[in-house]
């Protein structure tokens, strides 16, 4: 970029009016390519749109654009249109914080008081990740506040505390369903009273559109797919996987899936590939995969002897699957190890051992892992073994966030720093 400046300067005032033209042709398409606005990027699965990395990266790893030090939580980074938004806990209020994500410089912030407290002594700030979609932003805090805000200033439109208003449980670790835009709704797995399990809200003013279900909340957030031209919402609770329509969530189906002991938890998202639905828990649940016929299901595999994701939700490509495999939180975290399993038959291709809490992002046909421990690892996503290109250590310890990928710009944060790295040449 700074050539670019350079090079603007000595030109006539033609070119510089067409160079000028060219540059912000560039930038726009640029902005258009490939966002990150919710929850495990533009589809729900962890894939990147931009494209496959090319190039080695550089000896001491991908170039810092920029760093920020941030409040608590493990809610992760999303951008939309060169925006990033950022969801932390700054001292005692929930903070939405809204930067430049070229720059990282602040353009808005919203705030409210929050008083949640973590039973374990772990971080104290939200968990669930927002999402981006029509000019707004939702997020949902770790005590239940569902909060509606203008992309564009900030301004807040619409907030309710779904906690207190359909009396759900606050759970291990507090609230952390990142909300799903789907249509006219935002989509919560609420776990509420009163068949309040899940709920479906307006994304307009907040009302409420419809609730079904009884189950309590788990750690997963629901996704949509569209199945022989008939759209699905799927909703991983504490109990099962139940497949609404999204328009009414009228049930379509329930498949029992869950571990076996009550202090558990189910955090990975159900992932879609094609007409099939992977589930993962551990706690000795193990994985299942099903396959969608209409209004039921029929069950492909079912085997606590495969992937067994914790946190993180694995990724696909190629017909298999990545992940980490096993108990991630404190005192397990070493024992889990890097795992990729064949999608249709769940059968183990590979295993890393020893290797740790990790998330996964897919671009193109490259694995882009970072672990708990602050290390951006690069892998071929391949069947035949993991066979890392590259290592960089990109940040301190603590990192359990779900990085996001958007314009070849890469951001992550650990507990107290969020950077952006430039992965667009490499």
């Amino acid at each position: 970029m700074t050539i670019l400046c350079s090079a603007l300067v000595r030109m006539n005032p033609i070119n510089l009016l067409l160079t000028s033209l060219t540059a912000a042709a560039f930038w726009s398409a640029a902005a258009c390519a490939s966002d990150w606005p919710q929850f495990l990027g533009p589809a729900r699965n962890g894939s990147y749109a931009g494209g496959s990395l090319t190039n080695a990266w550089p000896k001491n790893g991908p170039p810092v654009v920029w760093q920020k030090k941030v409040g608590q939580g493990f809610s992760g980074p999303v951008v939309s249109s060169q925006k990033l938004i950022l969801f932390h806990r700054v001292e005692d209020k929930e903070t939405v914080e809204c930067l430049d994500s070229r720059t990282g410089a602040s353009l808005w912030t919203f705030a409210y008081p929050t008083t949640y407290h973590d039973d374990f002594g772990f971080d104290e700030g939200p968990r669930a990740t927002p999402a981006i979609a029509d000019g707004r932003v939702y997020t949902y805090g770790a005590e239940g506040v569902l909060t509606c805000l203008d992309f564009s200033t900030g301004k807040k439109v619409w907030t309710v505390n779904a906690r207190t208003e359909f009396h759900a449980a606050k759970g291990f670790f507090g609230i952390g369903c990142s909300p799903l835009v789907e249509g006219n709704s935002v989509l919560l797995i609420v776990g509420g009273r009163e068949g309040a399990g899940i709920v479906a809200f307006d994304k307009t003013n907040g009302k409420i559109l419809w609730k079904t279900a009884n189950d309590e909340a788990s750690y997963a957030s629901p996704i949509a797919t569209t199945v022989a031209g008939r759209r699905y919402a799927l909703f991983l609770t504490r109990a099962h996987l139940a497949a609404a329509e999204p328009s009414n969530g009228n049930i379509l189906f329930q498949f029992p899936f869950r571990p076996s002991i009550n202090s558990s938890v189910s955090a990975a998202t159900p992932l879609v590939v094609g007409d099939t639905v992977f589930l993962s828990a551990s706690y000795g649940a193990g994985a299942a995969l099903l396959k969608i016929t209409g209004n039921d299901f029929q069950k492909l595999w079912e085997s606590d002897q495969s992937l067994s994701a914790h946190y993180a939700t694995p990724v696909h490509h190629a017909g298999y699957l990545y992940g980490i495999n096993g108990r991630t939180d404190p005192g397990f975290e070493p024992s889990a190890s890097l795992c990729c399993i064949e999608l249709k038959t769940g059968k183990i291709a590979w295993d890393q051992p020893s290797f740790g809490a990790a998330t996964i992002i897919l671009a193109g046909d490259q694995l882009l892992i970072l672990t708990e421990r602050g290390e951006l690892i690069r892998a071929p996503a391949s069947g035949t073994g993991f066979k890392p290109t590259a290592r960089a250590q990109i940040l301190p310890t603590q990192v359990r966030a779900h990085a996001a990928l958007a314009d070849g710009l890469f951001y992550a944060r650990s507990k107290d720093k969020l950077l952006c790295l430039d992965i667009s040449g490499y």
